[in-house]
C-alpha cells in the first residue's frame, strides 16, 4: 500500500501520514517550532512524519494539500503578510494606523473563491517547497478547504451514512458546506458562500471583546453563562445573520457586520454581549441542521470546521429530537485539514473510505533513553518507579498538581492523558490555583474532566448523547446533581462539563483513574493540557522539564520516572 502525506500550511499548520486505512502519524507545527498555532509551510511536521516511519522524502509518491483561494495563495507567495497578521492576531505586535483599512481588505479578499491562476500558483509553490526538501516524482493533489473538513468528519465518524456539515470562518470562498455520506462516498448538497459566515460572526465578537480571534472563542462561550438570559425577540444580534432553507443570509457584508456588532456592544455589558452571540450561533446552526435533516431524511450527523469547537452548540445539536448519532471530528479546526486532505486523496486514488480513530495518540514517542538524557541535562532529582500510575494517583488524592508525560503525543487541541496536567476534580481552590498561577486563564473559563467510560453514566446525564461518538472533549454534557460537588473543579456554572472518556485505549492513564477511584469513589480527575499559558502543548521530555523549571509544581512524571523539586 502507498503512503499518503497530507499537508496544511496555514493557521495551525501541520502534516499527517496515512497508509491503507491507518493514520500512522499526525502532528501540528506548533509542537515542534514552539510557536502556538504556527503558520507557514510545515517543514518540521513533514520531517517528523517521515522520520517516524523511517522513510525518505524521495520515496513518497502521494502528497495532498488544501486550499487555493486568492488570499491563501497571496500569503504563500508573500509569507511576510501571513507573519504580520499572525503577530498582530496573537498580540505580539501593535496594530498600525492603517490596520482598520487592512482589516476591511482582508475580510473582503478572503471571501474570494479559487480560480485557475491561484490553483496554478499554489501547485507551483507546493512543488517547489517539496522538491527543495528532497521530494521527487510525487503526485500532488490539491483539495478544497471544506471538502477536507468533510472528508475528515465523515471517514472517521464510524457512521455508515450521515449528513455532514462543515462550518468555519472562511476557506476557498466558502463559510461552510453540506454533504451526504453514503457508501463511502461524499455527495455535495450545498456550498455556503463566504459572504455570510457564522464563523466570522463569532470571530468578530471575540475580537471586539479584546480577545484573540481564532483562539479565544471558547472564552466567549464560557462568559455567556454568566449573563442574565435575554429573549431571542429582544436580542439585537439576531438581526445580523439568519437562515433561509440551507443558506445563511445577512443584510451586511463581513465588515458591515463588524461595525454593527461594535455599535451593539457599546450598549451591553460584556457577558450579555457574549450570551447574545452564543445564542445566535446556536439558533442559526440548529436551524441549518434541522433543515438539512428534513431535506435529506438522514438522522446521523458528522461535524467539522472551527465553529464546532463550540461544545455547547454541539450538545444542543445532539439533543435535537431529529438527530441520532452526532459525531464531531476531534481536530475540527484548520489544524485537522492535513488529515482531511490525505483521507480525500486516499479514497480518490486507492478506495480507502474509513478510519477508526481509537485514540488520538498519533504524534512522537520518546524512549527511556531520551528521557534519561533530558534529565541528565537538567539535573533534577528523579527516581524510577515500578508503579507510576499508582504513585501519581496517590499524589493527586493528596491534593497535588502533577505534570504527566507518557507515550505518544496527542493531536488536536485537547490533552487526552499523554501530555496532561492532572489534579483532583473536587476542589475549587485547586482550579483557582491552576488558573491564576500556572494556566493564567480567565476566572470564568472552566477546566475539564477525564473519566472512566464505565463511570460516565453515574456522573453525567447521557439522554440523547452517545459517549462513544465523542470521547475526546468535543461536546458538553450535563453533570448529575448528586455529583456536582465531586466535580466542582471541572463543572461550569451552568452544570455542564467537557469530558474525556477513557477506556482501554490508554491503559496507563486508565490505571491512574482506577487508582483515583479507590479514593474518590469515581474514576475522574481534572485534566488540562501540559503547557503554560500562550505556549503550545509540551511535546518532548525536554519541553516538559523546561516547563517544570519555570513553575511551582513539584512533581513531573516522565514515563516511569518521577521528577521532583523542592
Amino acid at each position: 500500500m502507498t503512503y499518503i502525506l497530507g499537508i496544511w500550511d496555514g493557521h495551525d499548520a501541520g502534516a499527517a501520514l496515512l497508509k491503507g486505512d491507518h493514520v500512522l502519524f499526525a502532528i501540528n507545527e506548533e509542537r515542534l517550532s514552539r510557536r502556538k498555532l504556527e503558520v507557514g509551510f510545515p517543514s518540521l511536521s513533514i520531517r517528523a512524519c517521515l522520520d517516524y516511519q523511517g522513510i525518505r522524502a524521495s520515496s513518497l509518491r502521494e502528497v495532498a494539500l488544501s486550499t487555493t483561494d486568492p488570499a491563501k495563495t497571496l500569503t504563500r507567495l508573500a509569507p511576510g503578510l501571513k507573519e504580520e497578521y499572525y503577530l498582530i492576531r496573537r498580540r505580539k505586535k501593535r496594530p498600525g494606523r492603517w490596520d482598520p483599512f487592512k482589516k476591511g481588505f482582508k475580510y473582503r479578499f478572503t471571501e474570494l473563491a479559487p480560480n485557475a491562476l491561484t490553483r496554478c500558483l499554489t501547485r507551483n509553490y507546493a512543488a517547489r517547497e517539496l522538491t527543495s526538501r528532497g521530494f521527487a516524482r510525487f503526485n500532488l493533489s490539491v483539495l478544497d478547504h471544506h471538502q477536507c473538513h468533510a472528508e475528515a468528519a465523515a471517514r472517521s465518524s464510524g457512521l455508515e451514512r450521515c449528513l455532514v456539515l462543515t462550518l468555519d470562518g472562511v476557506g476557498d470562498g466558502l463559510s461552510g458546506s453540506l454533504w451526504r455520506f453514503k457508501g463511502n462516498r461524499l455527495h455535495l448538497i450545498r456550498r455556503l458562500p463566504s459572504r455570510t459566515s457564522l464563523g466570522i460572526f463569532f470571530e468578530h465578537v471575540t475580537n471586539l471583546m479584546n480577545m484573540r480571534e481564532l483562539e479565544d472563542e471558547g472564552k466567549v462561550m464560557a462568559l455567556a453563562n454568566y449573563a442574565y438570559p435575554i429573549a431571542d425577540r429582544d436580542n439585537p444580534l439576531m438581526n445580523l445573520i439568519g437562515v433561509r432553507g440551507l443558506d445563511l443570509v445577512s443584510p451586511f457584508t463581513s465588515t458591515g457586520m463588524y461595525n454593527e456588532l461594535k455599535k451593539i456592544l457599546w450598549q451591553y455589558p460584556s457577558e450579555q454581549f457574549a450570551y447574545m452571540a452564543q445564542r445566535v450561533l446556536e439558533k442559526r446552526a440548529l436551524a441549518l441542521v434541522r433543515n438539512a435533516l428534513e431535506l435529506t431524511g438522514e438522522t446521523d450527523v458528522a461535524l467539522s470546521g472551527g465553529v464546532f469547537s463550540n461544545i455547547k452548540l454541539n450538545m444542543k445539536i445532539a439533543e435535537l429530537p431529529e438527530t441520532g448519532h452526532v459525531f464531531v471530528f476531534p481536530h475540527m479546526g484548520d489544524g485537522g485539514l492535513a488529515l482531511g486532505a490525505a483521507m480525500g486523496v486516499n479514497y480518490e486514488r486507492f478506495g480507502i473510505g474509513r478510519y477508526t480513530l481509537r485514540d488520538l495518540s498519533l504524534g512522537p514517542d520518546f524512549s527511556e533513553g531520551d528521557m534519561l538524557a533530558a534529565l541528565k541535562s537538567w539535573g533534577f532529582s528523579h527516581v524510577k518507579l515500578d508503579d507510576a500510575p499508582g504513585r501519581a494517583a496517590s499524589l493527586v488524592l493528596d491534593g497535588e498538581i502533577i505534570f504527566w508525560l507518557q507515550g505518544r503525543m496527542e493531536i488536536g487541541p485537547r490533552a487526552l492523558g499523554n501530555r496532561s496536567i492532572v489534579a483532583r476534580p473536587d476542589r475549587k481552590e485547586i482550579k483557582d490555583r491552576l488558573n491564576l498561577v500556572l494556566k493564567k486563564r480567565v476566572w470564568y473559563q472552566p477546566f475539564c474532566p477525564s473519566m472512566l467510560s464505565h463511570d460516565a453514566h453515574h456522573l453525567l446525564h447521557l439522554e440523547g448523547q452517545e459517549i462513544l461518538d465523542n470521547r475526546f472533549m468535543t461536546m458538553a454534557f450535563r453533570v448529575r446533581e448528586r455529583y456536582r460537588q465531586m466535580m466542582e473543579g471541572v463543572t461550569n456554572i451552568d452544570g455542564t462539563c467537557r469530558p474525556h472518556f477513557v477506556g482501554d485505549e490508554n491503559l496507563r492513564f486508565r490505571s491512574l483513574l482506577r487508582r483515583v477511584k479507590e479514593g474518590l469513589g469515581m474514576g475522574v480527575v481534572l485534566n488540562t493540557s501540559l503547557n503554560i499559558h500562550g505556549e503550545p502543548m509540551v511535546c518532548t521530555p525536554n519541553d516538559a522539564l523546561d516547563m517544570f523549571s519555570r513553575t511551582r509544581v513539584r512533581y513531573l512524571f516522565l514515563g516511569d520516572f518521577l521528577v521532583t523539586k523542592k
